[in-house]
């Protein structure tokens, strides 16, 4: 008999999502276009972080890791990022709660 599932850390208790942070944006971008995957240009545009160091991205994934867990961004080798199947409810959601 296996036991309980580890359950995904709430957004909400992690100090690091702050209503405007970076953070909140590039997951809104990964949600937006769930179903593909995302350059590291594309994101920082999209995200609003076209200004910043072009790694700024992987740092606010690292985040987005720390938060939702280490599978919920998957990297896809030479091409970018997406959202893992298995956390797009409850980031859709997430996002929906912090309007």
């Amino acid at each position: 008999m296996a036991g309980p599932t580890p359950e995904t850390p709430s957004l909400a208790d992690t100090p690091l999502w702050q209503r405007g942070s970076q953070e909140w944006a590039v997951l809104n971008v990964l949600v937006e276009h769930q179903r593909r995957v995302i350059g590291r240009r594309e994101l920082s545009r999209l995200a609003g972080l076209a200004n910043l160091n072009e790694r700024r991205c992987d740092s606010v994934l690292v985040g987005i890791r720390k938060a939702l867990g280490p599978d919920s961004v998957v990297a896809v080798r030479s091409r970018g990022w997406r959202l893992s199947d298995n956390v797009v409810a409850a980031a859709a959601s997430l996002l929906v709660s912090d309007a």
